[in-house]
């Protein structure tokens, strides 16, 4: 839906250690407290980070396939981004649903931490749904979001990398929203 905050932060600053997103690394908690431990060694907060994030746009065509698809039925992002990140960003998109975490943030603006929303939140969440009689249909693009397509009554990869569409040949690859489309109406 929009482009890689970290990833856009990190040609900002000029760090290109902080490239490294949920699509290379399958361990959150490793990714996080490697990009923690960046952020203090130069100095940087919540601040700069949100900086970087007010000119960001949301990718071509996301707003049109959100809005497609909250039409024909009910959609929640579920991400391992952070509220601090995703407000001004789902503003863009919106308003949409998201489920998301937080940051742990010092007085001085220091990121000094991360709470999961849960557990294996993107599963965790699509588990719950499905507990409670809904039907789950996923896509995504990392190692984290595999648990959530894995378990849902579809699953497809969108805009992947090629790793993982190569180790993971059971799930439809697409890389245009009007693609993603109309393989989630087929299963609606």
């Amino acid at each position: 839906m929009v482009p890689e905050i970290w990833i856009a932060f990190a040609d900002t600053v000029g760090i290109p250690e902080l490239r490294r997103t949920t699509r290379d690394e399958p361990d959150y908690d490793k990714l996080m407290k490697y990009r923690i431990a960046i952020l203090k060694e130069h100095g940087l907060g919540l601040r700069e980070i949100q900086d970087t994030i007010k000119k960001i746009d949301p990718l071509p065509g996301a707003k049109k396939f959100l809005d497609e698809l909250r039409s024909c039925c009910q959609t929640i992002i579920l991400s391992d981004t952070f509220s601090q990140f995703a407000a001004p960003l789902m503003e863009k998109l919106g308003q949409p649903t998201i489920f998301c975490n937080e940051l742990v943030v010092s007085d001085s603006g220091e990121i000094t931490g991360y709470k999961m929303r849960c557990e294996q939140s993107k599963l965790t969440t699509v588990k719950a749904l499905q507990s409670i009689g809904y039907e789950t249909i996923a896509s995504g693009d990392s190692f984290n979001d595999l648990g959530m397509i894995q378990a849902s009554k579809a699953g497809f990869l969108f805009r992947s990398t090629e790793k993982i569409i190569k180790e993971y040949p059971q799930y439809p690859a697409f890389t245009e929203y009007s693609e993603l489309l109309d393989a989630i109406k087929k299963y609606l």
